[in-house]
């Protein structure tokens, strides 16, 4: 091909593309891009200072996006917690928050929560869990309309084992829990704790009773909460999301790296484990 050029000094011409005529050069800089005509063929290509100032453009927004969202997080994240989280002791603290789940009915109110494992350090410098995690039930009695009497409130914890129960019961299945928490001391047998969890005779969901016997602060309670089919399979899909983290699993998985992996095979090559298949 062959680029007509008439001379030097009129060989571009600044106007719009669509209005440049056959053998010149036009270029534009407010425009998107550059029209250049060779031989009758016309060719659009990017104009260089809109494209750099473009991707200026967008490399700001981003940056803006991206501080915006270190505020929010920095601005809504608590600072304390129930739960701890994937650090155990010894390392830096990472946040940690609150996080629970309330159902309000007309004669009582349920709230669900939480608790971390924890984990004791060993001589190597690895970590074992020394006690699973749980889930907290608290059950408080109303006080009036929309008002429940926290101060009576009754607990209940769940351990892994029976959250397990209670997320494989069948539509028409019922439990009960029984729980000592001075078993094994001098107080044992003089509180007694009762959780029934049955269907509701209508099908529509479940019914959630916990009984409190206290002889050593003289309290015989029962309160009762229906919970409807959609809230208990809200429970049972935080249950099984949180099942391994009660476990302290999470912990494990976040310490496993390929390098880690790779030098632990290359070191211990003797090492052959208690695996199964090397049996």
């Amino acid at each position: 091909m062959m680029l007509r050029l008439d001379s030097l000094s009129s060989s571009v011409a600044l106007q719009s593309p669509s209005l440049c005529g056959t053998g010149s050069l036009s270029s534009q800089r407010s425009t998107r891009t550059t029209s250049l005509t060779f031989n009758g063929a016309v060719r659009f290509a990017p104009n260089p200072y809109l494209v750099r100032k473009k991707r200026l453009s967008s490399v700001k927004c981003r940056q803006s996006e991206y501080f915006d969202q270190q505020r929010f997080i920095t601005a809504s994240a608590p600072n304390n917690s129930s739960f701890d989280s994937e650090t155990p002791p010894g390392g830096s603290l990472p946040p940690r928050f609150f996080v629970g789940h309330s159902i309000y009915k007309g004669k009582a109110a349920l709230t669900v929560e939480p608790k971390a494992p924890e984990f004791t350090p060993l001589d190597s410098g690895a970590f074992k869990v020394s006690r699973e995690g749980f889930v907290l039930l608290q059950f408080a009695p109303a006080a009036g309309v929309r008002q429940y009497d926290w101060s009576r409130k009754q607990v209940f914890s769940l351990s892994v084992t029976e959250i397990g129960n209670l997320i494989s019961l069948g539509s028409r299945e019922s439990c009960e829990f029984f729980h000592d928490p001075f078993k094994g001391k001098s107080d044992e047998g003089k509180v007694r704790k009762v959780l029934k969890v049955e269907p509701l005779p209508d099908g529509s969901g479940r019914f959630f009773n916990l009984g409190v016997q206290n002889k050593l602060i003289n309290v015989d309670e029962s309160i009762y909460i229906p919970i409807t089919r959609a809230e208990y399979a809200v429970l049972t899909s935080a249950f099984n999301f949180i099942l391994p983290y009660l476990l302290g699993w999470h912990a494990f998985a976040n310490s496993i790296k390929p390098d880690d992996a790779n030098n632990v095979n290359s070191t211990n090559r003797r090492y052959r484990g208690d695996y199964e298949w090397t049996r």
